[in-house]
């Protein structure tokens, strides 16, 4: 029960269901996500942590900064939760423009 529990608190926040949203287009640097969302690093961070502690969310270093990427292994609750939000808020004013946002205005930060 205390994963199921984690992972409703992660998912309890806007910006963490943007930010799954974001990485369902594949692995993004930390920078990327700050830019898109408008967020500091810090706050970046935090949020990302606890999508990581919640079994969501995958991540590496490269260099200075952390990329991330949807967890390939995940309970199967979680399973569950992220193929029911790959097929919902897809047409969602805000998701739809931080996915344009992303591909059309993102600096490569981190490169």
């Amino acid at each position: 029960m205390e994963s199921f529990i984690l992972l409703s608190k992660a998912i309890s926040d806007p910006t963490r269901v943007r930010m799954l949203k974001l990485l369902e287009g594949g692995e993004l640097c930390v920078c990327e996500i700050m830019e898109v969302l408008g967020l500091v690093q810090s706050t970046a961070s935090k949020h990302l942590n606890i999508l990581k502690i919640a079994g969501l969310v995958e991540s590496r270093k490269g260099g200075t900064w952390s990329y991330y990427r949807l967890a390939e292994r995940s309970r199967e609750h979680n399973k569950d939760f992220m193929k029911f939000t790959a097929l919902h808020l897809n047409d969602d004013d805000i998701i739809t423009k931080d996915k344009k946002f992303l591909k059309t205005k993102r600096k490569n930060c981190c490169k």
